[in-house]
């Protein structure tokens, strides 16, 4: 049986209902659970772990890549297959036309669309090898991605009772925000996905949920009162012991503003990881101005139309707020 590895974005239901779908159907060796601030490095390494070993397939999801990492990950790669690796790419981010082209050219399976979240591409792609109601999962990671109105994934979600879809969909991302620094957590979600079985079932994981809720909520509180609103936008330092993805959420809704950021200071990596959301009144793609401007300030981002993330440089964080609100209000 040839073995097979997958790479996926650890931050969110997306990103762990595709590897566990990948896993469903590829019986997955090994999963490597990342962010977008260590996913290149931690492909680097699998590269050397290729070359030394047999690994015959590798898997790569929900990780979209940024014009500061776009070529050291395709010179990744190609040492990569030309280990003889086979390598498929599935992602939903935005994805330049020439990278996706080189992808191509290397040998890479590529799967992408920005239409549909990754475990529904995934789950689309291989739903005649798994159980039908492996399609929950793929349900769970539109909704927590906000794309379950899109075509596919509005005929998957339309399949489950819709409370307990979103009850079993929010207390599984408050489970994956909470163990952001427990990668055996993740991987425990990950297996017990793969097993077909709901996150209900998952040991602990609904105390875990509502222990995470409490935190939100006083996160939210903490902030109450140094959220600084400009012309097009909201901001305010997010807590350091809580998802700054949670808590932008809460910022947007009273702000009154198109868009709203939150961001946090990374001691290990020496920047800001910032989350931004839009509204319906954001005319910008969220995703493809937070690419260009953290680029061009020694960063990194990208990500949907209305919901992203970047890493920014801790001395240019006012530089990108301020580029940010500018850009948001050129599009108005």
């Amino acid at each position: 049986m040839p073995v097979t590895y997958c790479v996926s974005h650890k931050e969110d239901v997306d990103g762990l209902s595709s590897a566990a779908l990948i896993k469903t159907v590829f019986d997955t060796r090994s999963t490597i659970l990342v962010d977008y601030a260590n996913f290149v490095p931690e492909l680097g390494k699998l590269e050397s772990e290729i070359s030394a070993s047999t690994i015959d397939r590798l898997f790569i999801c929900d990780l979209g890549l940024s014009k500061k990492n776009e070529k050291t990950f395709l010179n990744i790669i190609k040492g990569i297959v030309s280990s003889g690796c086979k390598v498929t790419y599935i992602d939903h981010h935005d994805l330049a036309k020439d990278t996706a082209l080189a992808l191509k050219k290397l040998g890479v399976a590529l799967v992408h669309t920005t239409e549909e979240c990754t475990s529904v591409q995934i789950y689309n792609r291989f739903k005649k090898k798994i159980p039908s109601h492996a399609a929950f999962f793929a349900a769970a990671g539109a909704l927590t991605d906000y794309m379950e109105n899109q075509p596919i994934a509005s005929s998957i979600v339309s399949r489950f009772d819709k409370q307990f879809l979103m009850l079993e969909s929010s207390a599984l991302s408050y489970m994956i925000s909470a163990n952001q620094n427990n990668d055996k957590f993740l991987g425990n979600i990950v297996d017990t996905l793969a097993q077909m079985k709901y996150p209900h079932e998952i040991k602990n994981g609904f105390a875990i949920a509502e222990k995470y809720a409490h935190k939100v909520l006083q996160a939210i509180k903490s902030i109450e009162g140094s959220i600084i609103k400009t012309k097009n936008l909201a901001y305010a330092p997010g807590a350091a012991d809580s998802s700054a993805s949670m808590v932008v959420n809460f910022v947007l809704g009273a702000s009154e503003r198109p868009a709203a950021l939150v961001y946090k200071f990374k001691d290990d990596i020496d920047s800001y990881v910032v989350s931004i959301r839009g509204s319906k009144d954001c005319n910008v793609h969220l995703g493809r101005l937070v690419n260009e401007i953290s680029s061009d300030l020694g960063g990194s981002g990208g990500g949907h139309d209305r919901a992203c993330g970047a890493v920014v440089p801790k001395d240019r964080l006012q530089e990108f707020i301020h580029t940010l609100d500018s850009g948001i209000g050129t599009a108005r």
